[in-house]
């Protein structure tokens, strides 16, 4: 790519072939047990490992900052009044704590208009009246119960289902039936999804999206880390579906990103400043905590405690100035996150070892298999 290229980059250069049946539908059966792939960008070389082999690379002062938001479950199912029609509500962010406004997606959005009401349970204890358009497929609702709002929020996430993407798809024919209960013997498939749809760091609620590259990482892969003494940080990025959301232009200096809220604290502020200082690793898990610490970075890379929001969208070229090491799973062809992959990871790098993957069977997704890129 000559130096004109690089500073003139289209969607179209990020494309590749992705067959289906490589989008994991599962999760490995052990969190550290899925495949990783190791690229140096300086150098160019591929490595294949396990995530459990990511020990190696890490030592005394090198920071991890993770993702500590929660996903709650944020799919419902609703039956329309009059015509009990079925309705999907996916729950995006709470508007107004006291009056119950949410703004949500609702599916298929052409039945559901302005003053309709929506039934979540069989007794109607809690009824969602449309009051407002937002998006597409968007709408803002005002939830109708006499439950107070501590118990109504819990009742409401009873209610709820975690939120898949919309990718996995499971048909449970036999065969299938037969292999998930050999890979996970104690388990149903909800159940699974409760368990590994969630980081086990999770802490502060409000994604609607699990943070998937720190899936990966177990209690005991975490306390493996820190005997090699690497610290653990966090950062709070509630992942909402913008950040999924297709980019549908050519020219992508004209793609905008939704907003994503996101919290800072001092600890992980003063964590990578000592880092700095030391000049050991930073490495950020995951590409919402790069875009965190990217947004509030100084031209030296500093950072700062910051309670905010972000809409930075990045792609290449980039300079990353905080972390110097970055653990991210497979994205998809012309997706945001393969983008900002990319801009750190190099284009030619990251196209030829994203090619690579798929030549070697890597999973791809939320539940697939991860990358680590380093120099």
């Amino acid at each position: 790519m000559n130096h004109f290229d690089q500073y003139n980059m289209k969607l179209s250069q990020f494309k590749f072939r992705l067959p289906e049946e490589l989008i994991a539908q599962y999760p490995s059966p052990y969190r550290e047990d899925a495949r990783l792939m190791v690229l140096h960008r300086k150098s160019g070389e591929i490595e294949h490992k396990l995530v459990r082999d990511m020990v190696a690379y890490f030592g005394e002062g090198d920071v991890f900052v993770f993702n500590d938001t929660k996903v709650f479950p944020a799919r419902l199912y609703a039956k329309k009044e009059k015509t009990m029609a079925n309705i999907e509500i996916f729950l995006l962010r709470e508007l107004n704590h006291n009056l119950r406004y949410w703004d949500v997606l609702v599916d298929p959005a052409r039945k559901i208009r302005i003053g309709n009401k929506l039934f979540l349970d069989e007794d109607t204890t809690i009824v969602g009246e449309v009051i407002d358009n937002t998006t597409s497929r968007g709408r803002t609702i005002r939830f109708l119960t006499d439950y107070d709002n501590s118990e109504f929020k819990q009742y409401l996430y009873s209610l709820g289902n975690m939120p898949l993407p919309k990718y996995i798809r499971r048909p449970m024919e036999e065969d299938t039936k037969v292999e998930f209960e050999k890979v996970f013997p104690d388990m149903t498939v909800d159940e699974l999804d409760e368990e590994r749809y969630q980081t086990v760091f999770a802490d502060k609620i409000g994604a609607v999206a699990a943070p998937a590259a720190g899936l990966h990482f177990s209690k005991q892969l975490l306390k493996r880390l820190e005997i090699v003494g690497a610290e653990i940080e966090f950062v709070t990025s509630h992942m909402s579906l913008g950040n999924f959301r297709a980019i549908d232009v050519e020219d992508l200096t004209k793609h905008k990103m939704e907003s994503e809220q996101f919290m800072i604290p001092q600890k992980t502020a003063d964590a990578i400043t000592k880092a700095h200082s030391n000049q050991t690793r930073v490495c950020a898990v995951g590409t919402e905590v790069m875009r965190a610490m990217e947004h509030v970075a100084g031209i030296d890379g500093q950072i700062k405690p910051y309670d905010g929001w972000t809409n930075k969208f990045i792609f290449p070229p980039y300079d990353f100035t905080v972390a110097n090491a970055f653990f991210v799973n497979f994205y998809f062809p012309q997706s945001p996150q393969l983008l900002m992959v990319a801009a750190f990871g190099g284009f030619e790098n990251t196209m030829r070892a994203y090619n690579e993957a798929v030549e070697q069977g890597y999973r791809f997704g939320d539940y697939g298999d991860a990358m680590l890129i380093v120099d």
